[in-house]
């Protein structure tokens, strides 16, 4: 083989590589993204260890959408509001890099607060019920016994939220969601860090969106074992998780 083969060869190999990098981009900042959930926040709807798919077409776009968040527009480009319910991965306004995922509790001008122990949006109190369930939640290295309620929003979207039996939050400032700005929970009420928290996480604004949670497509009880070791996913894999659609 000539030397001159050997260029083309090489030349059409990194042609091919170049090619199948910026679909893969494209399809990662245009369609669909894998997220890792590494915290208990959102416990009981997402564990850790579960891996989900986030749409980034949902919301529209924006400088997040990308890889590193090239600082190419302050604008959102297509956007589609959010609704009150949906999980949305968002990049934490104290640094505009870390990728946090939570519930979508307030829109722009709705006023959110507990008191006793109630969460309340624009004065009134959202519907729960308490289930029997009684399975531990995680909060880091801890196991807390919580009470697990069926909360309503006002738009009829019903999720699992809990909240810790001893030493929950009961009573907090009224919230006002500023505009272009989201008021955000993790549904592990007790052991998250959120909108709540205005110095750490605060209001998000429109353009810190990434995306909107959907599936789990893959799930590993880390506690249990690692991905590396294969011989024990029977113990580890999480198999009742897979394609678990989220809501």
């Amino acid at each position: 083989m000539t030397r001159k083969k050997i260029k083309n060869i090489i030349l059409e190999n990194i042609k091919t590589l170049i090619g199948a990098l910026l679909i893969a981009i494209l399809i990662r900042s245009l369609l669909i993204q894998p997220f890792y959930i590494p915290s208990s926040s959102m416990e009981p709807t997402l564990l850790v260890g579960d891996r989900i798919f986030v749409s980034k077409y949902s919301y529209g776009y924006s400088k997040h959408s990308f890889p590193f968040s090239p600082n190419i527009s302050n604008n959102r480009f297509l956007f589609k509001r959010p609704e009150q319910g949906d999980l949305i991965v968002f990049k934490t306004p104290a640094d505009n890099r870390t990728d946090y995922i939570k519930r979508l509790i307030g829109k722009p001008g709705d006023e959110i607060q507990f008191i006793n122990g109630d969460l309340f949006i624009n004065g009134s109190k959202v519907v729960r019920e308490e289930t029997k369930i009684s399975e531990p939640i995680r909060c880091g290295n801890f196991l807390l016994e919580t009470n697990t309620f069926v909360e309503t929003l006002p738009n009829g979207v019903k999720y699992l939220a809990v909240y810790n039996k001893q030493g929950t939050l009961k009573n907090t400032k009224k919230y006002i969601v500023p505009k272009n700005h989201l008021f955000l929970m993790g549904d592990n009420r007790d052991c998250s860090k959120d909108s709540r928290f205005l110095d750490d996480v605060g209001y998000v604004n429109d353009l810190n969106l990434v995306g909107k949670a959907k599936i789990i497509f893959f799930s590993n009880d880390t506690k249990k074992g690692s991905l590396l070791k294969f011989w024990n996913l029977q113990n580890s894999f999480r198999f009742e998780r897979t394609f678990k659609i989220l809501k």
